[in-house]
């Protein structure tokens, strides 16, 4: 112990390392060993696993979904659909068994007529719609959520969602009026209201920005009615008249404003086009409103102006691109009161006596909707048509 204590702190420290690598040591080799049998445990079992159970696909995990898509990657369909037919299959082994001639059973096709009528989600014949009017053809997916198209058979989303109705070519002179009802879809409870207190052949837009606007939209379409989304564009006097969040702008890049453009498209689904919430700068350069038109045209939408502004652009870019095209004639309430809005809802009806058709814009308050529904009662016994906006859009 004395040569222990004596000893220099060199060597003191050399005798430690040897008396802990001497303990270590009595360990090595039985660790070593407990880890060889574990590997050998592991690999006997995945050996085992593969020569008593049938599973080609190695136990992956996998997930099945549908995919919508327009490109024609089916060959059971390429084969069986002509250029002028559609065919939808049906696979149900148990319903399609194998025929005498050996056929297997299973998918089976059904051809069907591919002359689309005008309002497409409501036919009864084609329930391809999901909840909430939505065709899935007609829907491409996007990072914002899926947003109007034109379906691989060329039906256009303002063909399948418009409102069948009677149009000035088919109206025998009567007559035709069509009604707005903007700023719908902020309020659940008074969009709802809404629905249930007009008729359906009044045409309803939408903004963009209600938290339940599937809903709303979902139930304004089951109630019969025809959509519009309404799209915020830039006024003169941006930014102290903010239309609101994603607002088209004038001198922006386009693609800047396509982008926002898809963000509304994404709100809700099954709308026959879109209508401008303000916008008077914006329609009426032609440097921003153009690419915007033409987007419209290339998915098939239509346009309604809302008559703001004498400076809009609308009429001849929508011609350009082959945009269905309506343009308001007058604001129903400017005066938000109900003999106010008879009064112009009678001017409303002699402009359409005088010129064959006319389209009238209102907003969604409580006493525009109450006389609205009043005045809708008794539009047939005064000679004239109420028809949704569709019917008018040329």
């Amino acid at each position: 112990m004395a040569d222990e204590l004596s000893a220099p702190l060199m060597r003191k420290t050399e005798r430690g390392r040897r008396a802990r690598a001497q303990r270590l040591g009595k360990w090595r080799w039985p660790v070593a060993r407990f880890a060889l049998g574990a590997i050998v445990l592991i690999v006997g079992g995945l050996a085992l696993r593969i020569l008593l159970v049938d599973d080609p696909d190695g136990g992956q995990p996998q997930a099945v979904t549908a995919i919508n898509s327009a490109h024609n990657a089916n060959p059971l369909a390429s084969a069986v659909t002509a250029p002028a037919e559609q065919a939808t299959i049906t696979a149900d082994p148990e319903q399609f068994p194998a025929t005498p001639d050996g056929v297997p059973g299973g998918a089976q096709v059904t051809r069907v007529d591919p002359n689309l009528p005008t309002g497409l989600a409501d036919d009864p014949e084609h329930p391809q719609a999901n909840a909430f009017g939505v065709l899935p053809d007609l829907a491409e997916e996007t990072q914002n959520g899926p947003i109007p198209r034109i379906s691989a058979t060329g039906v256009t989303p303002f063909a399948a969602y418009s409102r069948p109705s009677l149009t000035p070519a088919t109206a025998g002179g009567r007559p035709l009026i069509a009604i707005i009802v903007t700023g719908l879809g902020l309020d659940q409870a008074g969009t709802l209201e809404a629905v249930d207190k007009l008729p359906s052949d009044i045409t309803l837009a939408f903004a963009p920005y209600g938290k339940t606007l599937d809903i709303t939209a979902a139930a304004a379409r089951n109630a019969g009615h025809e959509l519009l989304l309404q799209v915020p564009l830039e006024p003169f006097d941006y930014p102290d008249n903010d239309p609101g969040p994603q607002t088209l702008l004038a001198a922006q890049s386009p693609r800047a404003n396509i982008e926002k453009l898809y963000w509304l498209m994404a709100r809700m689904g099954g709308y026959v086009g879109l209508i401008n919430y303000m916008g008077a700068r914006f329609t009426a350069s032609g440097a921003d409103f153009a690419p915007v038109m033409e987007e419209l045209g290339t998915r098939g939408l239509g346009y309604v102006d809302d008559g703001s502004s004498n400076r809009s652009l609308a009429p001849q870019l929508a011609g350009a691109n082959k945009v269905p095209f309506a343009r308001a004639d007058m604001v129903l309430d400017d005066n938000p009161s109900r003999p106010a809005i008879m009064a112009a809802l009678a001017t409303l009806k002699a402009k359409a006596v005088a010129d064959g058709s006319a389209v009238g814009v209102i907003s969604a308050l409580p006493v525009s909707i109450a006389t609205v529904a009043e005045w809708a009662q008794s539009i047939e016994d005064q000679g004239a048509v109420l028809v949704p906006a569709s019917a008018l859009m040329h």
